[in-house]
């Protein structure tokens, strides 16, 4: 009980920003939040948060502790859930935010999915690539890719994301494959825009950077360069979950493999709550079983 109390101090005073936030929170003193912090360090043997007069910072080791025991306070409050609450089904209204994009092709089928397994729950999608403010807008979960950079929000992480530069096997014939990104500059690339680069690495495992690209045709919807690279058009640097089926199927081919950066995570973030309603515990569980199977992503033989 002691070590959930301190990991309970530990992720309301980084999430709130002070230990007397942190003690609002629980019901009790600042004095017994920086008791608990004490207790967490010197059983951990590790600075977790830097703590002055004025504010808290997390250490490097804090900032990767605070996911994991995020998950694990969240874990926790799923498993008293499923004992207390029995036969219990979820219901009430669930508003979700999603990347237009990402949202449309890979949330909206787990939303419906969703409803069909609890009927006594209604569900608003709202899709934009907008960053929505989840206090002030009433918004229960958000999806997100890349990084969080918002401390405040919970955070589950649902899976990871590649981004990948593709041609249609039509342009590959006509105009040939680069074998590393310095061959680009050969290539009709379709891009976003002159300073949205490409980021590749320079050599196979090597370092990551942002490369500058170019071509006949920019676009600031991505929707609209998947469709000139299906068209035999150029060469585009669209995310997996964009172009898997076209990869599975042929009518796209990956390029430049061993330079593609490393995977992003896909997160859901939520605000931070003792006890989330069941309806979002669920519907964050089901996100993360489906997009964390690499099956779901992968792109076959």
């Amino acid at each position: 009980m002691d070590h959930i109390k301190q990991i309970e101090a530990f992720v309301n005073s980084a999430t709130r920003g002070s230990l007397s936030a942190a003690a609002q929170v629980e019901g009790v003193t600042p004095a017994v939040i920086g008791r608990r912090l004490d207790a967490l360090e010197a059983r951990l043997g590790v600075k977790l948060l830097l703590r002055t007069t004025r504010k808290l910072s997390l250490t490097f080791e804090g900032q990767a502790f605070l996911e994991d025991c995020q998950r694990i306070l969240n874990d926790l409050a799923n498993a008293e859930a499923a004992v207390s609450l029995g036969g219990i089904r979820a219901s009430g209204h669930l508003r979700v935010s999603a990347p237009a994009g990402f949202g449309r092709r890979h949330v909206a089928p787990q939303v419906a999915a969703f409803m069909q397994a609890n009927p006594d729950v209604t569900v608003r999608l709202d899709l934009t690539d907008r960053l929505v403010d989840l206090l002030n807008e009433g918004v229960d979960c958000a999806v997100r890719i890349g990084e969080m950079a918002d401390s405040s929000l919970a955070v589950s992480k649902l899976g990871e994301m590649r981004r990948l530069v593709v041609a249609s096997p039509d342009y590959i014939a006509r105009y040939g494959m680069p074998k590393n990104p310095a061959e680009l500059a050969a290539h009709n690339c379709l891009s976003l825009g002159q300073q949205r680069g490409w980021t590749l690495r320079q050599t196979p495992g090597g370092e990551v950077a942002s490369r500058k690209v170019s071509g006949t045709f920019e676009c600031n919807d991505g929707a609209v360069l998947h469709e000139w690279a299906l068209a035999g058009k150029g060469l585009a640097w669209r995310s997996m979950w964009e172009v898997g089926d076209d990869l599975r199927s042929g009518r796209l081919v990956s390029l430049l493999e061993d330079h593609a950066a490393p995977a992003v995570g896909i997160y859901a973030v939520f605000p931070q709550r003792r006890h989330l309603p069941l309806r979002v515990r669920l519907f964050i569980d089901q996100l993360k079983t489906t997009f964390g199977d690499s099956q779901y992503w992968e792109i076959g033989d």
